[in-house]
């Protein structure tokens, strides 16, 4: 039950943890930083490389407490975050540390205060006129940040974990990723989007691995869901296609209620239940575009880049069928390690074995994507 609790209270995309965007231009002896961050989880001092959601953290209160704050309160706090910054150093040009101070910060109005606030915030440094290359440290307990250099030909953009430093960036340009780097770099950005981000993606992919011990079924349905998603993830960060969270992410909870609930009253595949993933499949693409509108994709490597997210989250997705796999194959062995007799034989077939724990498991997934539709809907 406490397990119950825990995934139903982190379900909800409220307060789930989103990379900073810092775009960094330096020209005619001037840097300038422009961060589109959640000020208040820096200012509670929330751990943001452990957690994918503040109300996971020990001092969500704090989180909260600080949301709930008039915009001038938050402007007028956020300068105090700059001097531990500086000590850093955060950012440094030609390996000397430069002084940021703050320009502007741009909190907006009237966001739901169940909702994050992306505010904007400008921070700017002198720098030599003569200067040749610029790094950036990304402080550790950061979270992620989006890198990207504006104002040259050919930009740098980057993604830095909380604690890693950037390459020396030329400020004349010419430090564009290449298509390989580009794909690689995003690889790692779908994984996590599944694992550990992904929750209601893991729901939804273990009730497809819970439906029947034959693998045929597996990958009919894996097959259709990973072409669906493909086809929106693609679509949605062309700009294609946009549909509003909050009618794309119920129907993802409503999916995952779904495929449980069929798994309860079927052992095995349907006629109609691949197309029906399918279907499931195009909303998830959808809820993974929104992903990378967060990031933001590199214009000129972008077929690199999507192709490197949507390999990480189908690595993200084998992953946890694998633990999945796992995980019951140990059951499978320790009870037939057990001493049994007569009628109680029959528990060691792994079929009977997994049918228990299809049901159960699925049970507890429907469960929680209930939770998920009414929270999602109505709170």
């Amino acid at each position: 039950m406490s397990m119950l609790l825990m995934l139903v209270g982190t379900g909800g995309r409220a307060h789930e943890v989103q990379p900073t965007i810092g775009d960094l231009t330096v020209q005619d002896g001037r840097a300038e930083l422009s961060l589109k961050i959640n000020i208040e989880a820096f200012l509670a001092g929330i751990d943001l490389d452990a957690v994918t959601d503040t109300n996971e953290a020990e001092n969500a209160a704090d989180y909260d407490a600080l949301r709930a704050l008039s915009n001038e309160d938050i402007a007028a706090r956020a300068p105090d975050l700059v001097p531990g910054w500086n000590a850093l150093p955060m950012v440094q040009v030609d390996g000397t540390p430069v002084t940021l101070q703050t320009e502007t910060i741009s909190i907006p109005e009237d966001v739901d205060i169940e909702l994050a606030r992306v505010s904007t915030w400008v921070l700017s440094a002198d720098v030599p006129a003569d200067a040749n290359s610029v790094q950036v440290i990304w402080p550790e307990g950061a979270g992620a940040m989006v890198l990207r250099q504006q104002g040259v030909d050919a930009p740098f953009t980057g993604y830095l974990a909380g604690g890693e430093t950037s390459p020396e960036i030329n400020l004349a340009g010419g430090d564009e990723q290449t298509g390989m780097d580009a794909f690689v770099s995003y690889i790692p950005v779908g994984f996590e989007h599944i694992l550990p981000q992904g929750l209601d993606h893991i729901l939804f992919v273990l009730g497809l691995f819970l439906l029947s011990t034959r693998l045929a079924p597996l990958l009919w349905q894996v097959s259709a869901f990973t072409l669906a998603h493909t086809v929106t993830l693609a679509l949605g960060a062309l700009g294609l296609v946009n549909v509003s969270g909050s009618i794309v992410e119920p129907l993802i909870a409503a999916s995952i209620v779904y495929v449980a609930v069929e798994n309860i009253y079927s052992s095995g595949l349907s006629r109609w239940r691949p197309f029906v993933v399918f279907g499931f499949g195009l909303l998830h693409g959808l809820g993974f575009a929104s992903v990378l509108g967060d990031f933001g994709l590199p214009e000129d490597q972008f077929i690199p880049a999507l192709i490197g997210f949507n390999v990480g989250v189908e690595v993200g997705q084998l992953t946890v069928i694998a633990i999945a796999a796992l995980l019951i194959w140990l059951a499978v062995m320790a009870a037939r390690s057990a001493p049994l007799n007569g009628a109680e034989e029959e528990v060691r077939e792994y079929p009977v074995m997994f049918r228990a724990v299809s049901v159960t498991g699925s049970l507890f997934i429907a469960l929680v994507g209930i939770w998920w539709v009414i929270e999602r809907v109505f709170l």
